[in-house]
């Protein structure tokens, strides 16, 4: 891990079209996962990001501004870190920087109306992938699937969802607090839907971090596909099945939040309708 950004790191971060994430924690301590595709450098030491539509790890940032975060590039570059939210804006140079970027400047529905700055503390990459272990951890998956669900009902995800999670080209990502009260954030492509209620995933890339998982923990899993189509949910991790490295790490569902704009929301649990009235 280092405590500066290379200049390779700040120019890869430059563009709108890459993946950007951020897991916080929300009032309860729990992880939660946000794209934030306007993740870039502010300098060597400082990041920041444009927010226009309201979402929880705005809120979530505010009250506790420990994050983790990540960034992939096009070119499937990858960078980790953590870092601490310091303020927002909603003026300035970067604010106006934002909004004249191609993807905000000619937008007639929504632009940058908020600026939050983070301080970087620790950042690895590039990080190499390991695409033999991508390609074995996506066969362990797809086998042990097929006899890893609960057999219970009602369903949780709804079929959309499930489908989603299912594919293989599906990009995940995994993350929990660790003991340093900053969340981990860790990719995690080997991963599938064993059915509505429970997900599995073979743990055979980055294996050092995914062994810190114990068997009780809430972790929250990002699915993005590359059509920028994406599901949030949270569950509790129940343990490894046939050995690390050789079986298969569950987790069983319990939330499950629309992450796409322009309404953000939790979807599982059913929220209660509100009435709509006019004054």
């Amino acid at each position: 891990m280092n405590q500066h950004l290379s200049p390779d790191a700040i120019k890869a971060f430059e563009p709108d079209q890459k993946i950007g994430l951020i897991a916080t924690q929300d009032a309860e301590g729990l992880p939660h996962l946000s794209l934030i595709t306007t993740l870039r450098a502010k300098s060597a030491t400082q990041l920041m990001w444009g927010q226009f539509c309201e979402g929880r790890s705005k809120d979530n940032v505010r009250h506790r501004p420990e994050t983790a975060f990540a960034v992939m590039t096009l070119q499937r570059q990858l960078w980790r870190g953590k870092a601490r939210w310091t303020h927002a804006v909603r003026e300035g140079a970067d604010y106006e920087l934002f909004n004249q970027s191609p993807m905000f400047r000619y937008n007639a529905y929504f632009g940058i109306h908020t600026v939050h700055y983070m301080d970087l503390l620790a950042v690895s990459g590039p990080e190499p992938v390991s695409w033999p272990g991508v390609a074995a951890g996506l066969v362990t998956t797809a086998t042990t699937r097929r006899f890893s669900g609960t057999g219970l009902g009602p369903a949780i995800l709804k079929p959309w969802a499930q489908r989603l999670l299912a594919r293989p080209d599906t990009l995940k990502f995994l993350a929990w607090i660790g003991p340093d009260g900053f969340p981990e954030l860790v990719p995690v492509v080997p991963c599938q839907t064993a059915d509505s209620r429970r997900l599995v995933f073979a743990p055979t890339v980055y294996r050092d971090q995914l062994k810190r998982l114990v068997p009780g923990e809430t972790v929250a899993l990002f699915g993005l596909n590359l059509d920028m189509e994406s599901v949030l949910v949270r569950g509790v991790f129940t343990g490894y099945r046939g050995g690390l490295g050789l079986g298969t790490g569950a987790i069983d569902i319990r939330w499950v939040y629309n992450s796409m704009p322009p309404k953000h929301g939790v979807v599982y649990p059913a929220q209660p309708l509100d009435p709509v009235t006019q004054l």
